[in-house]
């Protein structure tokens, strides 16, 4: 048994099994894994997890999360019955840092994208919902786990490696495993990241605003309170707070790559009535990001103030607003702690643009900082700008190359002092 292991021997190792990892990848892109239909890609990943000689298990999730202040509501919520995480442990001989690595199976839909879930590789990528976002961050952690045991490296510290389910709607597969008591001394969470080493993320909070008139014929127009005009009066106070959060979120530490690392999105917008009659409700939804130099509440309560500025007595007492959905906090550790030291200089080995920064995405990690209260960073192959797109891949490379980061950081992070 080893108690190090060299870049090179990493890199040979990651190597022999290069093939073998882009076929679990094709396997796993081929499951239809939306919300709700997430049990065939568990069970995959558990064959193969338990095939590779891993502690693996099913780790139900309880309906009683549904009730937990945390959860993230949406429009598809269903049963978690027969849709479990998974959990691997490799334990450690004891004395060294623990470490959780984390990644996602569910994918959005494929929408206008036919051939989807038909994975394909060319010219270096594999192609297919899933290939980056997340499904070939899954399969980097179960590679560079699989070559640390291929080389007979042994690990002080204990490793847990978590798939989970329903990142894509808010967290709710790592939220579950958190209230079950998972901790480690650093976590590692699996998304698109170039390579780069993300230790903080802004936040993202979703909004449901609502404005109320008096619907009337059209010929009357003027002696009632049309809700769509004042919804529009909305709209020019929020992107008044917009310019707000970004002037005070300018040059914040590990965001400065960004010329405007916050924002507020409107997204959805729809009044009901007739084109003739004077609209009575109006109803709105977007998001808004902002980053560590702010908490939720501060946000939602400056957001109120500044739509609350107008001088429109009928809108002051006819609008509402609401964040029953998705509400990821912003999270942030130091760019110099050794977590994020740890696995950048391993990942420098192999590819030595990677650098430290902060993420204008928000994803599972904000849970395990925030609510876990554990040391967090993001790590993973392609860009974000593949998630979610038509054509999503990944460049089997850049995975080969972040598994072998990752399994050296691994290696160093967990027998380190």
């Amino acid at each position: 048994m080893l108690s190090e292991v060299t870049p090179q021997q990493v890199s040979e190792a990651i190597d022999k099994r290069a093939d073998e990892a882009r076929g679990w990848l094709m396997d796993a892109i081929a499951f239809e894994s939306v919300q709700g239909n997430e049990a065939e890609i568990q069970a995959y990943m558990l064959e193969l997890l338990k095939s590779l000689g891993f502690d693996a298990e099913y780790r139900e999730i309880s309906d009683d999360i549904f009730d937990d202040p945390e959860y993230s509501h949406n429009e598809d919520e269903m049963s978690y019955k027969g849709r479990p995480n998974i959990v691997a442990t490799t334990k450690g001989t004891g004395g060294g840092r623990s470490l959780i690595l984390q990644a996602h199976v569910d994918v959005v839909p494929g929408a206008d994208w036919v051939d989807a879930f038909e994975p394909k590789f060319e010219d270096g990528y594999v192609i297919g919902r899933g290939a980056m976002d997340d499904k070939g961050q899954v399969i980097m952690q179960t590679l560079a786990m699989a070559v640390l045991q291929d080389l007979g490296v042994e690990l002080k510290g204990d490793v847990e490696q978590q798939v989970v389910i329903e990142e894509e709607v808010g967290g709710n597969g790592a939220l579950s495993l958190i209230r079950q008591g998972c901790t480690a001394d650093g976590v590692i969470v699996g998304e698109g990241s170039s390579l780069n080493v993300y230790p903080a993320n802004r936040g993202a909070l979703w909004f449901q605003a609502k404005t109320t008139g008096t619907p009337m014929h059209m010929g009357r127009r003027h002696e009632g309170q049309n809700a769509i005009e004042k919804m529009v009066e909305v709209i020019a106070h929020m992107q008044d707070y917009e310019k707000k959060i970004i002037a005070e979120s300018a040059n914040y530490p590990l965001f400065e790559h960004y010329a405007a690392p916050v924002q507020l999105c409107l997204g959805i917008i729809r009044a009901e009535g007739w084109p003739s009659m004077v609209a009575g409700e109006c109803y709105m939804e977007g998001g808004i990001g902002f980053l560590p130099n702010k908490t939720m509440p501060q946000v939602k309560e400056e957001l109120w103030a500044e739509i609350m500025k107008t001088e429109d007595e009928w809108l002051r007492d006819h609008f509402e607003i609401k964040y029953d959905k998705l509400h990821n906090d912003s999270y942030e550790i130091p760019g110099d702690h050794p977590l994020a030291v740890t696995f950048n200089d391993s990942v420098k080995e192999y590819h030595p643009g990677s650098e430290i920064f902060g993420w204008n995405v928000s994803c599972d990690a904000r849970l395990y900082n925030r609510v876990a209260g554990l040391p967090t960073l993001v790590f993973g192959a392609a860009d974000i700008q593949q998630a979610h797109s038509g054509g999503e891949k990944v460049s089997m490379a850049e995975l080969l190359d972040g598994a072998r980061g990752l399994a050296l950081g691994i290696a160093r992070w967990c027998n380190g002092e």
